[in-house]
Protein backbone atom coordinates (compact mmCIF):
# COMPACT_ATOMS: atom_id res chain seq x y z
CA UNK A 1 0.00 0.00 0.00
CA UNK A 2 1.28 3.39 -1.31
CA UNK A 3 2.07 5.82 1.69
CA UNK A 4 -0.75 8.76 1.22
CA UNK A 5 1.56 11.25 3.00
CA UNK A 6 3.72 10.71 -0.10
CA UNK A 7 1.75 12.67 -2.26
CA UNK A 8 -0.04 16.36 -2.41
CA UNK A 9 -3.16 17.83 -1.25
CA UNK A 10 -3.27 20.70 -3.26
CA UNK A 11 -6.40 20.47 -5.41
CA UNK A 12 -6.03 20.64 -9.50
CA UNK A 13 -7.68 23.30 -11.54
CA UNK A 14 -10.46 21.14 -13.34
CA UNK A 15 -9.58 20.09 -16.38
CA UNK A 16 -13.24 20.68 -18.07
CA UNK A 17 -16.13 23.20 -18.04
CA UNK A 18 -17.34 21.50 -14.43
CA UNK A 19 -17.50 22.18 -10.96
CA UNK A 20 -15.47 20.42 -8.37
CA UNK A 21 -17.82 20.03 -5.38
CA UNK A 22 -21.67 21.53 -5.46
CA UNK A 23 -23.90 21.70 -2.68
CA UNK A 24 -27.62 21.29 -2.92
CA UNK A 25 -29.48 21.58 -0.34
CA UNK A 26 -27.94 18.87 2.97
CA UNK A 27 -26.14 17.10 -0.39
CA UNK A 28 -22.72 17.60 -1.31
CA UNK A 29 -21.83 16.11 -5.05
CA UNK A 30 -18.36 15.89 -5.97
CA UNK A 31 -17.26 15.61 -10.05
CA UNK A 32 -15.22 12.81 -11.03
CA UNK A 33 -11.60 12.97 -8.93
CA UNK A 34 -8.68 11.28 -10.55
CA UNK A 35 -5.09 11.14 -9.59
CA UNK A 36 -3.77 14.43 -10.56
CA UNK A 37 -1.13 16.05 -8.56
CA UNK A 38 0.21 19.26 -9.56
CA UNK A 39 -1.95 19.05 -12.74
CA UNK A 40 -0.63 15.99 -13.98
CA UNK A 41 -1.60 12.57 -13.49
CA UNK A 42 0.63 10.26 -10.86
CA UNK A 43 2.33 7.77 -12.27
CA UNK A 44 2.20 3.94 -11.47
CA UNK A 45 -1.09 2.77 -11.88
CA UNK A 46 -4.02 1.95 -10.25
CA UNK A 47 -2.56 2.36 -6.71
CA UNK A 48 -0.75 5.50 -6.67
CA UNK A 49 -3.84 7.14 -9.19
CA UNK A 50 -6.63 6.04 -6.60
CA UNK A 51 -4.74 7.51 -3.45
CA UNK A 52 -4.14 10.68 -5.17
CA UNK A 53 -7.97 10.11 -5.69
CA UNK A 54 -8.92 9.95 -2.52
CA UNK A 55 -6.04 12.57 -0.96
CA UNK A 56 -8.22 14.95 -3.53
CA UNK A 57 -11.87 13.78 -2.84
CA UNK A 58 -10.60 14.11 0.76
CA UNK A 59 -9.58 17.87 0.43
CA UNK A 60 -12.96 18.66 -1.73
CA UNK A 61 -14.95 17.48 1.07
CA UNK A 62 -12.87 19.21 3.67
CA UNK A 63 -13.23 22.64 2.35
CA UNK A 64 -17.10 22.38 2.42
CA UNK A 65 -16.50 20.90 6.04
CA UNK A 66 -17.02 17.49 5.50
CA UNK A 67 -15.24 14.29 5.27
CA UNK A 68 -15.60 10.49 4.34
CA UNK A 69 -17.76 9.33 6.84
CA UNK A 70 -20.38 11.47 5.25
CA UNK A 71 -20.25 10.49 1.83
CA UNK A 72 -23.14 7.97 0.94
CA UNK A 73 -22.79 6.91 -1.91
CA UNK A 74 -19.75 6.64 -5.06
CA UNK A 75 -19.08 5.57 -7.66
CA UNK A 76 -16.03 3.80 -9.26
CA UNK A 77 -14.73 4.25 -12.86
CA UNK A 78 -12.14 1.42 -13.88
CA UNK A 79 -10.70 1.35 -17.64
CA UNK A 80 -9.59 -2.50 -16.28
CA UNK A 81 -12.42 -4.62 -14.13
CA UNK A 82 -9.38 -6.67 -13.77
CA UNK A 83 -8.41 -4.07 -11.16
CA UNK A 84 -11.69 -4.69 -9.37
CA UNK A 85 -10.03 -6.16 -6.25
CA UNK A 86 -6.86 -3.90 -5.93
CA UNK A 87 -9.37 -1.15 -6.11
CA UNK A 88 -11.36 -2.60 -3.14
CA UNK A 89 -8.68 -3.22 -1.25
CA UNK A 90 -7.40 0.50 -1.48
CA UNK A 91 -11.06 1.57 -1.20
CA UNK A 92 -11.44 -0.22 2.18
CA UNK A 93 -8.35 1.38 3.21
CA UNK A 94 -9.56 4.72 2.45
CA UNK A 95 -13.14 4.19 4.10
CA UNK A 96 -12.43 1.96 6.99
CA UNK A 97 -15.42 0.69 8.51
CA UNK A 98 -17.56 3.28 6.88
CA UNK A 99 -18.85 1.55 3.90
CA UNK A 100 -20.99 3.93 1.39
CA UNK A 101 -23.49 2.69 -1.37
CA UNK A 102 -20.89 2.20 -4.22
CA UNK A 103 -21.23 1.17 -8.17
CA UNK A 104 -18.17 0.36 -9.90
CA UNK A 105 -17.88 0.65 -13.56
CA UNK A 106 -15.66 -0.48 -16.19
CA UNK A 107 -14.94 1.69 -19.03
CA UNK A 108 -13.16 2.42 -22.50
CA UNK A 109 -11.14 5.12 -21.08
CA UNK A 110 -10.78 8.16 -18.43
CA UNK A 111 -9.44 11.48 -18.55
CA UNK A 112 -5.62 12.32 -19.47
CA UNK A 113 -5.28 8.66 -19.65
CA UNK A 114 -5.79 8.05 -16.06
CA UNK A 115 -7.04 4.53 -14.82
CA UNK A 116 -9.48 4.61 -11.79
CA UNK A 117 -12.01 7.86 -10.98
CA UNK A 118 -13.89 8.74 -8.33
CA UNK A 119 -17.29 10.33 -7.45
CA UNK A 120 -18.69 10.57 -4.24
CA UNK A 121 -22.33 12.13 -2.74
CA UNK A 122 -22.12 13.15 0.44
CA UNK A 123 -24.67 14.18 3.13
CA UNK A 124 -24.97 16.97 5.90
CA UNK A 125 -27.74 16.96 8.44
CA UNK A 126 -30.13 19.98 7.68
CA UNK A 127 -29.45 23.17 9.56
CA UNK A 128 -32.78 24.17 11.85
Amino acid sequence: MVNGSEYSKDMSKPIGPYTPILQSGEWFITSGQIGLRNGLLVSGGLEPELVQAFINLKALLESEGITLQNVVKTTIFLTDIGDYQQMNDIYMNEFGIHRPARSAVAVAALPLGAVVEIEAWARVEAQI
